[in-house]
């Protein structure tokens, strides 16, 4: 046999390894994709059945129902389902921006030596326990807000107008307002550091054609920077989102655990769907008690898709607007 045969062989015996590799590895790849599908099934599915008995009694009207009465057997998601989402707009607010100024000034404005310590430090937030929040947020954050945030917020932003109300009552620390203090604190590491890897992914070559044609670092950032991570910014925030939706310790230690609502002020105790799981769930009787509990999760998980599919739609438009801009 000549040579030429042979490295003729050879070769095609390599080929056809190759393509053996090419199709276990594509069935391996769709094959986990599949079992990532179903366990999402799954756990929809799950959480639907095993809240089946409440959905059948109470129907929609769980909803907007403010009444939890277990010994009775009337059950709602009203006050759970406004705890969570305003201690989350309230995480938002506050994070959003203190993110964005920690983003800017690390890939900025911060001297080269500051920049990895100070980074890491920021990062190592978020490596604490959500339960060291909470139990730091009961014991020191809450008596420090009372005495000297709460009265502040109640003297300046409680005379005005419509958002006045949120910030009248007793100052008592914890609260739905803290809650949300505390779900910034805890997200900004996480919404900071997307941002910081996002804005270092922005060519040097586009920001130093800005800076030579005069801009500044703010007209920079916004016109450049912005523009370019646009949609990794986007799910940043989104991640931020998700974590403070579904945290549960730290909410726990600080909202307040009431399912009562006398006004609509942030300084009164709340709940959050989180924080009712996990004060009730290992205590609840079988029956449409455990039923009602699994309903709230099946809520919060819909909440959460819900942010999801928001998020995925406002960046499809956005690109689209690129496209039509071009």
């Amino acid at each position: 046999m000549s040579l030429t045969s042979v490295s003729t062989a050879s070769s095609a015996k390599r080929e056809s390894r190759r393509q053996i590799g090419d199709v276990i590895f594509f069935n391996l790849s769709r094959a986990f994709a599949v079992l990532t599908l179903l366990m999402l099934a799954g756990i929809i599915v799950s959480l639907f059945i095993g809240a089946w008995p409440s959905i059948e009694r109470f129907g929609f009207e769980f909803l907007w129902s403010k009444e939890w009465n277990p010994p009775m057997e009337r059950f709602g998601a009203a006050i759970p389902i406004y705890g969570t989402v305003v201690t989350s707009i309230i995480a938002l607010i506050i994070a959003v921006p203190v993110s964005f100024g920690i983003a800017l000034f690390l890939t900025e404005l911060s001297p080269v030596w500051l920049r990895r310590p100070l980074g890491t430090a920021i990062e190592l937030l978020a490596a604490i326990p959500s339960i060291v929040y909470g139990m730091w947020g009961l014991i020191i954050f809450a008596p420090i807000f009372s005495s000297h945030i709460q009265p502040f917020l109640t003297q300046t932003i409680g005379h005005f107008p419509l958002i006045g109300a949120l910030f009248q009552g007793t100052p008592i620390g914890i609260g739905i307002l803290a809650a949300g203090i505390i779900l910034a604190i805890m997200i900004i590491p996480f919404i900071s550091a997307v941002m910081r890897d996002v804005f270092e992914v922005t060519p040097t070559m586009i920001k130093e054609s800005a800076y030579g044609l005069g801009c500044t670092t703010w007209e920079v950032v916004w016109n450049v920077v912005l523009p370019y991570t646009r949609a990794g910014v986007i799910g940043g925030i989104m991640l931020g989102l998700g974590r403070a939706l579904g945290e549960t310790m730290a909410v726990t230690f600080v909202i307040g655990n009431s399912n009562f609502l006398s006004s609509a002020s942030l300084y009164e105790p709340g709940n959050s769907i989180t924080s009712v799981l996990a004060n009730e769930f290992s205590e609840a009787t079988p029956g449409l008690y455990t039923a009602s509990l699994i309903e709230l999760g099946l809520i919060l998980f819909l909440i959460t898709l819900a942010v999801l599919v928001f998020s995925k739609i406002l960046l499809l438009r956005l690109s689209r607007q690129d496209g039509t801009k071009s």
